[in-house]
């Protein structure tokens, strides 16, 4: 996509710790824009810019004029501090109290880096918010059968995970396999590593452990964990805190403890960074041993580090697409394209993911370029239309 200015831009200081806060909202679609919260020491305003745009073009990717889900505008809101900070709750009641206005008007939001949903829906209730999806309310058919709806399929669990912690991952997996099958890869014995044990990696490599790939290393915050017959998933995400850190106690006997940056260089064909954005660099890159580098994080790999990996011919298949089905699920779900169901959502997804790495690897092909270029020229392509029929800003 061509370089623009975003629709809004704040930044927010906070007058008791001096923590800054931001919002981008980068397009708004009949008056409402989407897109996550994330903490992190080191969060800056360009960083949830670039996040706000991506938020626009997934949103774009998913548009569907036959449904009744109908892509809203791309935003985002970043807080600078580090989630397990004692101080990081009070920061974020006050970040959301001085952002009230939009959410409850413009911006709908939830979980992202650093924040569960939980943690997000708490703070949100003692700034004195409703809903953190409220904007959209007044574009709901029945409002009160949306939000009991989707109250439902947050309360689903599927062998002890809850169905919002895996509809994410659900969708990375899927476009692993889409990547796969379109290079004409097997999927059964096929290595993966994984950074970022949390709701998307650990969800992840569920699915893709589940489909007969095998899980060869994961890394979290203590480092990681590897083992070159295939790892036990299902027992690490058993052993695994809120934070996605795995209780070491539970390894099994011949599971190996490297450092913390040895996933990069894992003897895998797939890689999945599932964890920090600017994780894969220009230093790094050359590390990388993987034939697909696979973006469950937003943005993961820094562009200069993706030119030299494409140049070594390793593939990015790009988080505008790859991590998109969390918040399309949240969506699909409220405007009542599928109902509470575990299997019907992950039956959709399934469906839309395939078939939108099918288009993006297919117009790669055609135009001769990235996968990423090629899902920012769909972008290019959709946005238009759902201007021509909602107008710029709703």
């Amino acid at each position: 996509m061509t370089a623009h200015t975003p629709l809004v831009s704040l930044t927010w200081t906070d007058h008791v710790t001096g923590r800054q806060g931001y919002l981008v909202i980068d397009r708004l679609v009949r008056g409402v824009a989407s897109g996550g919260l994330r903490m992190r020491k080191g969060c800056t305003l360009d960083e949830v810019a670039g996040l706000a745009r991506g938020m626009t073009m997934k949103e774009a990717l998913h548009y569907d004029p036959r449904a009744r889900y109908i892509p809203l505008g791309g935003a985002k809101g970043g807080i600078d501090c580090d989630a397990r900070d004692p101080e990081a709750h009070g920061v974020l009641v006050r970040y959301l109290r001085a952002m009230r206005p939009h959410i409850q008007h413009f911006w709908t939001t939830g979980e992202d880096l650093g924040l569960t949903q939980d943690t997000v829906e708490a703070a949100a209730a003692e700034a004195g918010l409703g809903s953190t999806i409220q904007a959209v309310h007044p574009l709901l058919d029945d409002e009160r059968a949306a939000r009991q709806r989707l109250e439902d399929a947050f309360a689903i669990e599927v062998d002890g995970i809850g169905l919002d912690e895996l509809v994410g991952g659900c969708g990375v997996a899927e476009a692993v396999l889409a990547g796969l099958d379109g290079a004409g890869a097997g999927h059964e014995g096929t290595r993966v590593a994984v950074q970022g044990f949390g709701t998307m990696g650990g969800a992840t490599a569920r699915f893709l452990s589940r489909a007969g790939l095998r899980i060869v290393a994961v890394a979290d915050v203590e480092g990681t964990v590897a083992n070159p017959n295939g790892l036990d998933v299902e027992t690490l995400l058993a052993a695994r805190d809120a934070h996605g850190t795995v209780d070491r106690s539970a390894l099994a006997p011949d599971d190996q403890r490297l450092p913390g940056d040895a996933w990069l260089s894992a003897d895998a064909e797939v890689l999945v960074p599932a964890a920090v954005s600017y994780a894969v660099d220009t230093v790094n890159q050359h590390r990388i041993k993987a034939r697909w580098v696979v973006e469950a994080a937003n943005m993961p790999v820094l562009p200069e580090a993706e030119e030299l990996l494409a140049a070594r011919g390793i593939t990015v298949l790009p988080d505008v697409v790859v991590n998109s089905c969390t918040n399309a699920w949240w969506w699909w779900t409220l405007f009542g394209d599928i109902g509470a169901d575990a299997d019907a959502a992950f039956a959709h997804i399934r469906r839309s993911m395939r078939a939108l790495v099918e288009r993006m690897l297919a117009r790669a092909e055609a135009d001769g370029t990235s996968p990423r270029a090629a899902a920012h020229a769909i972008v290019a392509d959709r946005l238009p239309l759902i201007a021509e029929r909602f107008g710029w800003y709703g």
